[in-house]
């Protein structure tokens, strides 16, 4: 039996009625844009978050796009963030004209190193953007400080970490704004794409629900030049369903992720090691992927692979060496941990639903 890395068709066996229920009132009640759903999904998102705002968009990667916007964020600015991430992090960055700073990541929790970040602080600087990087929050009172003592906007990106929390707080609510992608294999996703921006900055709310409609607040009158960005009325319908199943899930990640660690520990032989993930005491990871370290990766991805065990690897090119971004002057050897990460990192199978023998499996096929 092969082993996929992660399953989403479990979810929609478990709330299959509920769920085409839910798509059945949007098509009979035949409002498809902005409707209720939508606007009930981000009161409960922004509830869940502890934020006062929720302003839902078409996807992860706008959400990113028009909160840096909405903070004011353009050409000739420089922001913060880390290379290894999906490319929409730095992507976004670029795509609003400013300059992606890329400092290095801390080898146990896979984030932005604070420490690096000082150092990189211009007179141009007017932002971070740091990543919850495969469901655990970075050190956000760190990051927090340096935002207030150069008054720099923070806006997280999140869209790996909802339902995490550091020091009690839950993502998205850290910054000046946080981001989620609702894209269908994450923790919460839909089926399509899908996004969220959670704030308690009012006037950034309002400049985000601006900025995704062709930067109107009025019907056929337009204040900015915008986007079309909406999240649609279907895919908010299907995520309230879900979201009321989200910390079950959840908790079913830390579950599975605790197994993983008791029959896996630190693998360490003949020249091979494997180093499990760091939960920091201070967060509450919620697993979006469970990623080892191990040295011979590519090996072992193909001996896994041989046994019918889809692994993943993100990221196997960390952002400052794409090609894409070549054009902002990296070289090999400016970012260690991170160039290091990329050449080391494994995902293994986990989702909720997911068979505790299938781990063990995933488990003896690594120790062989």
């Amino acid at each position: 039996m092969a082993i996929p890395l992660i399953d989403i068709k479990v979810q929609y066996k478990e709330l299959r009625e509920e769920i085409m229920q839910a798509i059945q009132d949007v098509l009979a009640g035949g409002e498809y844009i902005l409707g209720s759903n939508v606007t009930a999904l981000e009161a409960e998102i922004a509830g869940y978050c502890g934020t006062s705002y929720g302003i839902g968009v078409a996807s992860g990667t706008d959400a990113l796009i028009l909160s840096l916007l909405a903070a004011g964020i353009g050409a000739g600015d420089e922001v913060i963030t880390t290379p290894f991430s999906f490319f929409a992090t730095a992507g976004a960055i670029a795509r609003v004209g400013a300059k992606p700073v890329f400092v290095d990541i801390e080898p146990d929790t896979f984030n932005i190193s604070p420490q690096h970040i000082c150092n990189k602080i211009t007179p141009r600087t007017k932002a971070i953007v740091p990543v919850h990087i495969f469901g655990q929050t970075a050190n956000m009172e760190v990051i927090n400080e340096l935002a207030k003592q150069f008054n720099l906007t923070v806006i997280e990106d999140a869209c790996q970490a909802i339902g995490a929390l550091y020091k009690g707080q839950k993502a998205g609510s850290l910054g000046s704004a946080g981001c989620f992608s609702f894209f269908p294999t994450k923790n919460l996703g839909g089926y399509g794409d899908g996004g969220m921006v959670v704030t308690n900055d009012g006037v950034l709310a309002e400049k985000i629900r601006m900025l995704r409609v062709h930067g109107s607040t009025k019907k056929y009158y337009h204040r900015v030049i915008g986007y079309n960005s909406r999240l649609d009325e279907i895919q908010a319908a299907i995520i309230r369903v879900k979201l009321r199943h989200l910390d079950k899930w959840n908790q079913e990640r830390r579950r599975l992720s605790a197994q993983y660690a008791k029959l896996c520990d630190d693998l360490t032989f003949e020249g091979f090691t494997l180093r499990l993930p760091k939960e920091e005491s201070i967060n509450h990871h919620v697993y979006h992927l469970y990623t080892v370290r191990c040295s011979h990766r590519d090996k072992i991805l193909k001996e896994l692979t041989r046994n019918n065990i889809a692994a993943g690897v993100y990221y196997p090119l960390p952002l400052h060496l794409q090609e894409a971004f070549n054009y902002l002057g990296y070289r090999k050897g400016d970012l260690p941990e991170a160039e290091l990460a990329s050449r080391e990192v494994l995902s293994l199978p986990l989702y909720a639903g997911l068979d505790d023998s299938i781990v063990k499996r995933v488990v003896d096929v690594l120790k062989s």
